[in-house]
């Protein structure tokens, strides 16, 4: 199975965040690179265990969709 994720990375005070919208997971790392390498790695685990506790199909349909888009949106109070 191909899975299609979204990784959004911005550079917070003393690091990177990462977070992927489809898992709902998040990491943080050093550098951009650093912190989606530690979000990859934490899917990974996120997928094997939603798959050992058989709800993977829950995350499916999202996880493999090839059409995604994101866009930013400016809210200002």
């Amino acid at each position: 199975m191909k899975l299609n994720l979204t990784a959004e990375i911005w550079e917070g005070d003393r690091s990177y965040i990462s977070k992927c919208p489809e898992l709902g997971i998040s990491s943080i790392g050093a550098t951009p690179e650093e912190a989606l390498g530690r979000l990859e790695e934490a899917a990974w685990f996120y997928l094997e265990d939603a798959e050992s506790r058989g709800v993977l199909g829950d995350v499916e349909s999202a996880a493999i969709s090839p059409h995604k888009f994101a866009t930013r949106i400016e809210l200002v109070r």
